[in-house]
Order: C-alpha cells, then sequence, then structure tokens
C-alpha cells in the first residue's frame, strides 16, 4: 500500500523542472497524476516517462489564466477519475529586471500567471474537494522571494507573497471541510525559470557561484528537491497540518 494509492493529483506547470520531478514522484507512489501545462509536448512528455515506468498519468492541455480553460481540465479530470484528492500549484513564470525597468504589461502578465491562476485552480477545485466529503489536500509552491524579497524580482515576489496570504486564508476558510492548505518556498533551483534569472543578471557564471557560497548546504537546489516536502503536505501524514509555509532552500532562507 502506497500514499497516494487511488488519490487523484492535479499539479500545474506539470512539465516543467519541479513540476514534472512532482509528478513522477506522486505516480511512483500510486497516484492517477493530472499533468496540466499550456505546453502539451512537455506535458506529454512527462505523461510518457510516468507510464513507461508503469504509473498512470494523463497530460491536460491548460493556460490557468484563461478560466474556460481550468473548468474544461477540472471537468475532464473529474471525467476519467472521479474525483480530485490533491491540488498542487506549481505553474510560475517571472521577468528578471529592477522593477523601475519594468512595464505595466509586464506586471499584468506576472499576475496572471503567479498569482490570478492559482486563484482560477482553487476556485474550480475546491467545490469539488468539498463535495467530495473526504477532504482534500492543497499545495502552493511560492518563492523564497516571496518571504524575503529577491532584486530584480519586484513583481513576482509580490505575487508569490500574496499567494501564501492567501493559502492561509484558504486554510481557515475550508479547515472544517478537512482540505488542507500549505506552501512551499524553494529557494535557487536548477530550472529553466532559473537559468532565465541568471541570464537577466548579465553574468550567469558569477551569480550562480554567489548563490552557492551563499546557500549553506554549498549547492543550488534540483528539481527532486521538492517533491519530498510537497508529498508530505500532501498525504495523511500531513494531515493536521495547514497554513504553513515550508522554505527549501538549502538554508538560504531561515525564517521562524
Amino acid at each position: 500500500m502506497q500514499r497516494f494509492d487511488g488519490k487523484t493529483v492535479i499539479v500545474t506547470g506539470g512539465g516543467g523542472g519541479i513540476g514534472g520531478a512532482t509528478c513522477q514522484r506522486f505516480a511512483q507512489e500510486g497516484a492517477n497524476v493530472a499533468v496540466f501545462d499550456m505546453n502539451p509536448d512537455a506535458a506529454q512528455a512527462v505523461v510518457d516517462r510516468i507510464t513507461q515506468s508503469g504509473g498512470t498519468a494523463q497530460a491536460f492541455r491548460c493556460d490557468i489564466t484563461v478560466r474556460a480553460e481550468v473548468d474544461a481540465a477540472v471537468a475532464a479530470v473529474q471525467q476519467v477519475w472521479g474525483g480530485i484528492d490533491v491540488l498542487v500549484n506549481n505553474a510560475g513564470w517571472d521577468v528578471f529586471k529592477p522593477f523601475t525597468k519594468t512595464e505595466p504589461a509586464q506586471w499584468d502578465k506576472l499576475i496572471a500567471i503567479n498569482l490570478t491562476g492559482a486563484l482560477h485552480m482553487h476556485h474550480a477545485v475546491l467545490p469539488v474537494m468539498v463535495a467530495g466529503a473526504k477532504g482534500g489536500r492543497i499545495v502552493n509552491i511560492s518563492s523564497d522571494a516571496a518571504r524575503v524579497g529577491s532584486s530584480g524580482e519586484a513583481v513576482y515576489a509580490a505575487c508569490k507573497g500574496g499567494l501564501v496570504s492567501f493559502s492561509k486564508t484558504i486554510a481557515r476558510e475550508h479547515a472544517r471541510h478537512g482540505i488542507t492548505v500549505n506552501v512551499v518556498c524553494p529557494g535557487p533551483t536548477d530550472t529553466a525559470l532559473f537559468a532565465d534569472y541568471k541570464v537577466g543578471a548579465g553574468n550567469p557564471e558569477k551569480l550562480e557561484e554567489a548563490f552557492k557560497r551563499s546557500i549553506p548546504l554549498g549547492r543550488i537546489g534540483q528539481p527532486g528537491d521538492l517533491p519530498g516536502a510537497i508529498l508530505f503536505f500532501a498525504s495523511d501524514d500531513g494531515a493536521y497540518v495547514t497554513g504553513q509555509v515550508l522554505s527549501v532552500s538549502g538554508g538560504l532562507s531561515m525564517v521562524g
């Protein structure tokens, strides 16, 4: 018996680095995994890796900024597997510039993907979890930028900070339904987003070395470092934990 046997899990941004690693770990532990991504090829590649290893997964093309697509994808998951037990809001995007160098159109896109998209997902999935009468688990992927700030990521940090506050509120509103809501905050992690961040800084190698020196554990995070924390919050082991925020950053930020 595995922790997620018979459970249905949605992971947004499931075709990316952290999202893909999280999908694979859920599948390894018995879950039916719905891989949500606006890039159908990336989502299908994750599904193929899962099914080749004997797991169960299906790709769902979904732009989380478009409510109609969210509703359609959530309904499609229900048609395939019935209820929804776990939601992992992982999709994200960033622009790496000083705030005064950014433009309002970029703010709109950052807010749409990093905050409004997560609101769409909650609004679509929470009624399904409540109606299922089994409770549910929501894990929101924020960022250490939300907790301590990050130069060149002002609007991204604002969105991720908003997601932390939103998560705590939803945790309070839905505790009576047996639904827990928790937050995982990655630090610098070796993903496509971090690669873009280094390029935006102008000297990728120097920036990466600076991060390594500042991280007590001495290395940049890997996508595979995140699923352990995510799956804890999503599992019955975390059934009495809600409204909490956990940094997975090699000790870069130590927030009490």
